[in-house]
């Protein structure tokens, strides 16, 4: 019993399993799927909201792109308005400042043309008036020929003459006065500086002559000196190129050269010759060779000397031997070279005393005369060679113009020129420099005459004080005062043309009238 209840019991628990199982899978079945409905359901439902959503927000957007939209295009087409408002007023107001200037143009060119009309009236007017002035003028004309009883022709030249005489009278008095308020500042400091420089310049010579004789020890040399058959003579002749001139001046022998270097190498040998006692031709030969060397030696210590004396450095080795050569130079019995020296004192006086360059005036003033060293050898004036040579040894352009211009044949381009052409003229003619030959001196007083009586109204002349004064007697009916100064200046100009002379010519007119009666 026991054990069939326990199997139907077992049975009836597996047919309950078994019919409780199924029922409950389909109870669990349909609620899975009637949650799933609903889960579904939820779903769709959030998704139309989310739908309705988007679009709403879309709706949103769209309208407001659209607001911004219109609102550009707005801004934009104010924008605009505002600039084509602002560009009208602009061109209204160009337009304005365009009319106004076309109204002035307007006004300008009537007003011009109203001008010009009253101008082609006035001209025509003043052509009107010129025509009658030159009737009257000619009529007046006339009528003052008629009364006067000359043409016009003459009365012009009346006119000119009257005008060109108190022109003269002008003229002559300006000149005077110029020339005296000139003198008058200028004579003062000339003479102060030129008498400095010579009181300053103190020099070891007055007057030096080239002499060219030999002193002999007896008369009974001279044949010792011409030696058999004159071989010794002709030897010594033939080696310096000088001769000798033995004639009865007692105890002397002349030598005669137109070089003074030559001449003074045949002195040096012949007195060589005459201390040593053994004169022929292998021994004269010996000596000249020596006395060469001597000179040559001599002539560069001269002008090395000359240079240092002067106080003037870096003149080119050959310009120094130029130098020591015009020792044996002179010019109206003054030796060039001491010339020279001097001149370089009184130049770097003088430009000490106005504030130029002493250095550059010394070395102008020394080198002024260098072509007097080979003028005898090369041809062209001693300016011209003195110009060649110091461009040829580098010599600077001021040097070289003072060279050029020392006589007045160019123009001085600097103060040195002028100064070395002051100090030239000092050197030369202080008292004692120069000595002048009686044909020399007596040819120059008569083309001092001759020049000033070559000009018209001019009497007679007189050269007078050696030459440094020239009076002039004028016809007075032919020069007049005023003419006078005129004549002065005119003469004094053709005077320092055709003559060379040392200082200065006083050129003094004189026009004296006279009448003359007798008591009876």
């Amino acid at each position: 019993m026991t054990g069939t209840t326990i199997i139907v019991a077992i049975v009836a628990v597996a047919v309950a399993l078994l019919v409780a199982v199924p029922l409950s899978c389909r109870m669990a079945v349909d609620r899975k799927v009637k949650a799933d409905a609903e889960t579904i359901g939820t779903a769709e439902d959030k998704a139309r909201s989310i739908i309705d959503d988007a679009i709403k927000t879309a709706d949103a957007k769209k309208r407001e792109a659209l607001l911004e939209v219109k609102e550009e295009s707005l801004r934009t087409k104010n924008e605009l308005e505002k600039e084509t408002k602002e560009r009208r007023n602009e061109l209204q107001k160009y337009e304005k400042r365009v009319l106004s200037k076309e109204e002035s143009v307007d006004k300008k060119a009537d007003a011009v043309e109203k001008r010009e009309a009253e101008c082609n009236a006035r001209i025509a007017e003043l052509q009107k008036k010129e025509k009658r002035v030159e009737e009257l003028e000619l009529k007046g004309v006339q009528e003052l020929e008629r009364v006067s009883g000359l043409t016009s022709e003459q009365a012009k030249q009346e006119l000119l003459k009257s005008v060109e005489d108190d022109i003269k009278v002008d003229m002559a008095k300006l000149y005077k006065e110029l020339e005296s308020r000139a003198k008058e500042d200028a004579a003062k400091k000339a003479k102060e500086y030129v008498v400095s420089a010579i009181q300053k310049c103190a020099v070891d010579h007055v007057s030096e002559a080239t002499i060219s004789v030999v002193q002999l020890p007896g008369d009974e040399m001279k044949g010792r000196i011409i030696g058999r058959e004159g071989r010794n003579i002709r030897t010594l002749e033939t080696m310096t190129g000088v001769d000798l001139i033995i004639d009865d001046t007692p105890e002397a022998v002349v030598l005669s050269a137109f070089d003074p270097v030559r001449r003074e190498v045949a002195r040096v040998a012949l007195e060589k010759l005459i201390v040593d006692g053994r004169i022929h031709p292998a021994r004269i030969e010996e000596m000249v060779e020596k006395a060469q060397k001597e000179v040559e030696t001599q002539i560069r210590e001269e002008g090395e000397n000359a240079a240092m004396d002067v106080g003037v450095h870096g003149i080119h080795p050959e310009l120094i031997k130029l130098l020591g050569r015009m020792k044996f130079r002179s010019s109206y019995g003054q030796n060039a070279l001491k010339h020279s020296i001097e001149v370089a004192q009184l130049s770097g006086l003088l430009a000490g005393e106005i504030g130029v360059d002493v250095r550059l005036a010394k070395r102008a003033g020394l080198l002024h005369d260098i072509g007097k060293s080979i003028d005898h050898e090369v041809e062209g004036s001693h300016i011209q060679i003195g110009v060649d040579l110091c461009k040829k040894y580098k010599e600077s352009a001021v040097v070289i113009n003072a060279v050029a211009a020392h006589h007045g044949d160019v123009e001085p381009e600097s103060l040195v020129a002028c100064i070395v052409q002051a100090a030239d003229a000092i050197s030369a003619a202080r008292p004692g420099a120069r000595r002048e030959t009686l044909e020399t001196y007596t040819n120059r007083l008569k083309q001092l005459e001759d020049i000033t009586n070559s000009f018209k109204g001019v009497d007679k002349s007189f050269a007078i004080q050696a030459g440094r004064e020239v009076r002039v007697m004028v016809i007075p009916d032919q020069v007049s005062d005023a003419d006078m100064v005129i004549l002065a200046r005119d003469i004094a100009k053709q005077i320092e043309v055709e003559l060379e002379y040392p200082g200065q010519i006083k050129v003094n007119v004189i026009r004296e009238s006279r009448a003359t009666d007798f008591a009876k």
